[in-house]
C-alpha cells in the first residue's frame, strides 16, 4: 500500500473494516489521535504515517492482490517537452487516450490532456496556433507514480483524483494505468 495520506485514513481504514481503537493499538498511537488525524486538526509526524502506513499494510497483505503490472499499458505513449502540442493531440487520438506523459530523458516532467488543449481553445486561442506551440506552453502536473508490485487498491484511490498512474520500475517508466484500465479486474477481483 505504501505511505498513506492523512487525508486518505478514514477511508483506507473503513475498507479495510477496522475500527479506530484497533488501527491506534496496531500503530501504537491512541484512539483520540487517529480521530483527530482523520478529522484534519492533527497534522502527525512522518514517522506516525509510517506506523500507520505499516499496520494497514499488514492487514491490506492478508488478502489476495492484483499488481498493477497486470492492468497497466506499455509501452507508455509519451511527448517530450520539446515536441508541439500538434504531436501531442494526434498521438492521444491515434491511440484513443485522453492524457499523455511529458518525459524528458525518461524522466517525468508533466502531462499533457484533452481536458488542457480544449481549455485553451475555449479561451480562444487559434487551433492552428495551438497545434504548433510546444507541449511546455500547456504542461499540465506530473502524474502520481507507483511501482510494478503495487496493489491495484492503491491506484484506484490514486484515480479518483488523477487521470493516470505511471508504473516507474528501477528508476525506468514501464507502464500507465488510467481509469479505463481498471475494468481488466472485472471478473478477476472485487474493486471495493
Amino acid at each position: 500500500m505504501g505511505i498513506i495520506k492523512p487525508s486518505e485514513l478514514r477511508a483506507v481504514r473503513v475498507k479495510l473494516r477496522l475500527t479506530q481503537s484497533k488501527l491506534a493499538e496496531m500503530a501504537g498511537v491512541t484512539q483520540a489521535y487517529i480521530a483527530k488525524i482523520e478529522a484534519g486538526s492533527a497534522d502527525p509526524k512522518i514517522s506516525t504515517i509510517e506506523r500507520i502506513s505499516d499496520a494497514l499494510d499488514q492487514l491490506s497483505s492478508k488478502s489476495p492482490r492484483t499488481p498493477v503490472s497486470k492492468i497497466m499499458s506499455s509501452p507508455v505513449i509519451s511527448v517530450k517537452s520539446s515536441d508541439r502540442i500538434g504531436r501531442a493531440v494526434q498521438l492521444m487520438e491515434t491511440h484513443n487516450i485522453s492524457q499523455i506523459p511529458i518525459l524528458d530523458g525518461g524522466v517525468q516532467v508533466g502531462s499533457v490532456s484533452e481536458t488542457s488543449v480544449v481549455r485553451m481553445m475555449a479561451n480562444g486561442e487559434d487551433i492552428g496556433k495551438l497545434l504548433k506551440m510546444g507541449v511546455d506552453k500547456i504542461i499540465g502536473g506530473v502524474l502520481p507514480t507507483v511501482g510494478p508490485d503495487a496493489g491495484v487498491d492503491l491506484v484506484y484511490r490514486m484515480l479518483e483524483q488523477e487521470p493516470a498512474a505511471l508504473v516507474i520500475d528501477r528508476g525506468n517508466v514501464v507502464g500507465i494505468v488510467t481509469r479505463a484500465d481498471l475494468f481488466k479486474l472485472r471478473g478477476r477481483e472485487r474493486i471495493t
